[in-house]
């Protein structure tokens, strides 16, 4: 019998975005909208169309996608249980290589009014898997949702003059 483990770890992100709770809640309820700021340029499509193989945001419904990065193939499948339209969404989500699952995680994600603009917090809690991605995962699990968030705010911002 192998060693199974589980590594636990909670993050939070705050950004603040220029824009209304609305327009930043937009950005998540549209597969539009996500695959103009959550892409990943690092990766292709593990079927070479659009990333989201399915969208469906609301509560109870699904969003997954496929891609292939350095030769494995990464498989996310999402359920969202809570949506409160301009203020939250929580949603529980699984990450797989190759078929094998790596990591079971609730995201938290609230949008609070600031100003002239919005204050997003992300707050994470994973379950990282039999060790499959390293004692790093949690830290490249917070990098990527990071990223995640940098291209959420280039997609907010007016563009130049």
């Amino acid at each position: 019998m192998s060693n199974r483990t589980v590594l636990h770890d909670t993050f939070s992100i705050e950004r603040a975005y220029p824009v209304a709770p609305g327009r930043v809640f937009a950005a998540f309820a549209s597969k539009e909208a996500k695959d103009a700021w959550g892409d990943d340029p690092d990766t292709e499509s593990a079927t070479g169309e659009a990333a989201a193989t399915e969208f469906d945001f609301r509560p109870g419904g699904r969003e997954r996608f496929g891609s292939v990065y350095e030769g494995r193939t990464y498989r996310y499948d999402a359920t969202y249980y809570d949506i409160v339209p301009d203020q939250r969404v929580v949603y529980s989500y699984e990450m797989y290589a190759d078929d094998v699952r790596i990591s079971v995680s609730v995201a938290t994600i609230e949008f609070t009014k600031s100003g002239d603009g919005t204050t997003l917090t992300w707050t994470e809690q994973g379950a990282y898997l039999d060790g499959i991605d390293g004692p790093q995962a949690p830290a490249l699990r917070r990098e990527g949702t990071t990223g995640m968030l940098d291209g959420l705010g280039q997609y907010l911002s007016p563009p130049a003059s």
